[in-house]
Order: structure tokens, then C-alpha cells, then sequence
């Protein structure tokens, strides 16, 4: 055998898994020893083009090339290919950061996702790890608070709410205990940014915390996970494991006298857990369900102690803007939409996948630019933005960019960057309808608009789509909507409206009932 062994790079993310990365890892290992070479297969995290999984790297001459998607068939020619260094493969790509989709992106939160071992402490050192918390080590609480208040950094989750706001609130505060809570119950479909850094970049999430706890006077962190991500849940555990092996979490984080714990709690895949009191909750062992506000977690959040509750992306921004300082990270993006976003692009699309770019880009660019428009028809119908309670936009609105405040003037939301696309065979009406029966199945029942307005929705919808008095109905579907915005405890009820009344709006046409339409071509 060689005494250099071939070295392979095959994601372990969820995604590359479910398409067989596992399966081309055994086949490339078993063709290696058929052929009597000796390989090294890194397991890395996902580059995010998901069209190309799995998506199998080696390296030559420095270069990270790609080949992909990669069947365990392919596996003793893809070797011997690599080996004799004729690269005439049908599915090579060639140089991976020239990919098109990958050469546009602008990755500060995801630059070592898909290149680096997850959980290899020296690894992430190499490649910047880590610096972010040395610069918060020399620097005060308040200081620390300032940049990250300067950054213009707003929470990734959906809301947007400062977050310089939040740490300021809950570093002021006054006690005995303080705890960072992460929201890693990533539940919105067309969303899978959280599961992606945390299962390729797990050290990052756990710099946040760190920075964040210095900066607040926490001491104890909770990743609340949803049980839906077993392979993040591995690989959280393992890297934390490595971190307190490293010194970097326990009683002396990097030699600074300070002390960060960090645990990981799984949920029991319940949608309102995403609602930061509902998952404080559930941390506590009751029952999933809204607390009325005030207080604000930041004041009285886990068990009564002030609490930081941050989505898993907030957090890995954190570091970066150590790094590079605040007024670096307020310079990209636009406006009051500081640094970037990792978008998803889910949904029927031909490259759908994650693409990390500074806020202003648009949503046409996005979809049909990035994307490359629909997999299946003949065109982008409608796209909803923000998870099921997302709004619906057409193509009229795709010179939108991607920022909180035009988004919010247009009906719509950033949410957690998820865009889902929908080709010309969807059905608004069913969607709109859709939004209640979610709503109805997953609030936790707390409060009546939202638990009995959810039902009612659904049985308006059903009376509407029958032909029974339309005018009627959508008097009825305005009032209703009127009540849950107002009338909710949380943003399950309050936002629910969203997506029914921008499909009644956008798409009219959709809410003729078919008797009607036939009348209307006779």
C-alpha cells in the first residue's frame, strides 16, 4: 500500500445521510482495501448545495475539488480516477468554491461548515476558531455588550429584535444565577440552518455562548434541541465533550478564572417549544405551553433567573463580530439589516439548498438567479418566506430585498430565512386553509383565539372553497383574522392571519369557488 493515504472529505450532515453519504463511505473504504490503497475519509458538514449530496472532496494541489451526487457504485472509479489524476468524471465539478452557487455567497457564519471535522478542536483552531472569545476575554462585560449592541445585530429567529438590547437587559439585571438559553428547536419547514451549523461547526455555537455568558454574568448554558435532530444531538455532545477537555467550558474557560457549563436538553418535537416562553417550559418540565409577558425572560426567563434565549444563529454571529469588530459588521448588508443571513432555499427549486449572503439581496435573485427558478413546471407561482406562518409573495414582488424593514412594509417577514417555492400547480386557497389546520394542531391551547380561532378558520375555509356565500366567508376570515392578531398570547395565533391573508391578496383568483369559475367562462 502507499504509505500517503488518499484524503476524502464526505459530509455527515443529516441531509447528505438521508441520500446515502454513509453508503458511499463504507464503498469507497471497501474499494480502497480491494485496490490496495490507503484512504482517510473526513467526515465533514454540509456545503450546503443540496442537489449535489452527497457531495464527495478531495484535494489537489490545495484545491478542494468536488464530485457529486455520488452513488456507492461510483465509489472504485471515483478512487481510481483520483488516484491516476484523470479527472474525467460525469459528475466532477471541479474546483468546489468556483460552484456558481458557492462563488456568490458571502460566508462569515458558515466558512468552515463542509471544510473543516466537526468535532476536531484543532481543526476549528486553525482555521479561526476560538478568536472571537480571546478578543471578549480582554474586554468588560459592557464593552463586550456595546459591540455586539453597535453590530446592529438583530436575533435570527424571526423577530429581529435587537440583540445588543437583550444582553444589555440581562446584564443589568441583578441575582445569584443567570442562564443562556438556546432555541435550537428549529421547527419551520424550508429551515434547516440551525440543524447545518450545528451539525459542521458545533464549536461556533458554543463561542457564542460562551461570549455571551461573559458578556451577561451567566454562568450555565441549555441548547434546547429538537428530538427531530439526533445527528446534531451526537455531534453537540461530542464537541462539548472535547471542549471541556480543552478547557474551553468548566470552571477555568481558557485559562480566564471564568466559568460556562453547557448542556443539552431535547425537546419533544411540540411546534410552540419554538416560543421562547414556551420552551423555558418545557426546560423547567412543564408542560409546553405561553406564559403571559411581562416578565420578559430577560428578567425572570428559567427558573425566575434572568435568561438570554437566542436561536442557534444569533449566536454563531456573535464571534465573528469579535472578530472583525462592530463597525466592520454593521458595513455589511443594508440599512438597519446589519452582517448576513443564511437563507434556505427549500420547496420545488432546482438548487435548493443554503446560501449565506449579506441582507439587500433580493428575493428574485434568490429564487430563480440562486435557485435557478422551479425543478417541476413552468414557473415560480408563489414563494412563502418565514416558515408555515410565513407570507405568500408572486413574482410581481420579486424585486423585494431581503430586508426587515421592506419586507414588514410589503406583508411579509425575513422569519429565520427559510423561502419555500411553490411552481404553477399550487393551490392558494388549500394553502391558506393549510395555515389554520397548523395552527389548530400545534397550539398549545392556552389562549381562545388561538386554540378555537384555528378551528374556525378551517371550517370558514371549507364553507368558502363549497361556494357557501363567499362574501360572507371572507367577511367572516377578516374578522377572525382581526381577533387572533390581537387577541393571541404568542405569535402562533398572532401571525397565523399572515399567510392567509397574503394568499387572499396575491392571489384572488384562487378563492373563486369552481362553480363560480365555470359560470364565469359560460
Amino acid at each position: 500500500m502507499s504509505q500517503q493515504p488518499v484524503r476524502f472529505f464526505l459530509p455527515c450532515d443529516s441531509a447528505a445521510i438521508s441520500l446515502g453519504a454513509d453508503e458511499v463511505a463504507q464503498a469507497m473504504t471497501t474499494a480502497a482495501a480491494a485496490d490496495g490503497v490507503r484512504v482517510e475519509i473526513v467526515r465533514t458538514g454540509s456545503r450546503g448545495m443540496h442537489w449535489l449530496e452527497p457531495l464527495l472532496e478531495f484535494e489537489c494541489e490545495g484545491v478542494r475539488h468536488g464530485i457529486g451526487p455520488v452513488n456507492p457504485d461510483d465509489a472504485a472509479s471515483i478512487l481510481r480516477a483520483v488516484v491516476s489524476g484523470k479527472l474525467d468524471l460525469p459528475n466532477a465539478i471541479g474546483p468546489v468554491e468556483e460552484v456558481p452557487f458557492f462563488a456568490r455567497q458571502q460566508r462569515l457564519i458558515f466558512s468552515r461548515c463542509g471544510v473543516i471535522d466537526p468535532v476536531s478542536h484543532h481543526q476549528y483552531v486553525d482555521h479561526g476558531g476560538y478568536e472571537g472569545l480571546a478578543c471578549a476575554l480582554t474586554k468588560t462585560p459592557q464593552e463586550i455588550c456595546d459591540i455586539v449592541l453597535n453590530s446592529g445585530l438583530r436575533g435570527r429567529g424571526g423577530a429581529g429584535f435587537p440583540a445588543g438590547i437583550k444582553w444589555k437587559t440581562v446584564a443589568d439585571a441583578v441575582d445569584d444565577q443567570k442562564y443562556i438559553v438556546v432555541n435550537a428547536d428549529e421547527g419551520d419547514s424550508g429551515t434547516f440552518a440551525d440543524r447545518m451549523i450545528m451539525e459542521g461547526d458545533p464549536f461556533l455555537l458554543l463561542e457564542g455562548m460562551i461570549i455571551a455568558g461573559l458578556a451577561t454574568g451567566a454562568t450555565t448554558g441549555f441548547i434546547y434541541l429538537r428530538s427531530e435532530y439526533p445527528i446534531a444531538a451526537e455531534i453537540l455532545s461530542r464537541a462539548i465533550a472535547t471542549a471541556y477537555d480543552h478547557g474551553m467550558l468548566g470552571a477555568d474557560v481558557k485559562g480566564s478564572g471564568k466559568r460556562f457549563d453547557v448542556e443539552v436538553f431535547i425537546g419533544a418535537g411540540a411546534y410552540i417549544c419554538g416560543e421562547e416562553t414556551s420552551l423555558l417550559n418545557s426546560l423547567e418540565g412543564k408542560r409546553g405551553e405561553v406564559r403571559a409577558k411581562p416578565p420578559i425572560p430577560a428578567l425572570e426567563g428559567l427558573f425566575g433567573k434572568p435568561t438570554l434565549v437566542h436561536n442557534v444563529i444569533s449566536l454563531c454571529s456573535v464571534p465573528g463580530i469579535l472578530q472583525m469588530g462592530a463597525a466592520a459588521y454593521r458595513n455589511v448588508g443594508v440599512g438597519k439589516s446589519t452582517g448576513t443571513m443564511p437563507f434556505q432555499l427549500a420547496g420545488n427549486v432546482k438548487y435548493g439548498g443554503l446560501f449565506e449572503a449579506g441582507f439587500g439581496v433580493t428575493l428574485g435573485e434568490l429564487v430563480n438567479d440562486i435557485g435557478g427558478g422551479v425543478r417541476v413546471g413552468s414557473g415560480v407561482r408563489a414563494v412563502q418566506i418565514g416558515g408555515p406562518l410565513g407570507a405568500y409573495l408572486p413574482p410581481k414582488l420579486f424585486d423585494l430585498p431581503m430586508d426587515y424593514e421592506k419586507m414588514l412594509a410589503a406583508g411579509a417577514g425575513v422569519g429565520h430565512g427559510g423561502i419555500v417555492v411553490f411552481g404553477d400547480d399550487v393551490d392558494l386557497l388549500e394553502q391558506a386553509r393549510y395555515a389554520f389546520e397548523f395552527c389548530a394542531e400545534e397550539s398549545c391551547g392556552k389562549c381562545t383565539p388561538c386554540r378555537i380561532g384555528a378551528v374556525r378558520g378551517v371550517e370558514v375555509m371549507d364553507r368558502w372553497r363549497a361556494g357557501d356565500d363567499p362574501a360572507a366567508q371572507r367577511e367572516l376570515i377578516e374578522d377572525l383574522c382581526e381577533v387572533m392578531v390581537d387577541g393571541s398570547l404568542c405569535a402562533m395565533g398572532g401571525m397565523t392571519p399572515i399567510p392567509v391573508q397574503s394568499a387572499i391578496k396575491h392571489f384572488p383568483e384562487d378563492f373563486v369557488p369552481p362553480a363560480a369559475k365555470r359560470d364565469a367562462a359560460e
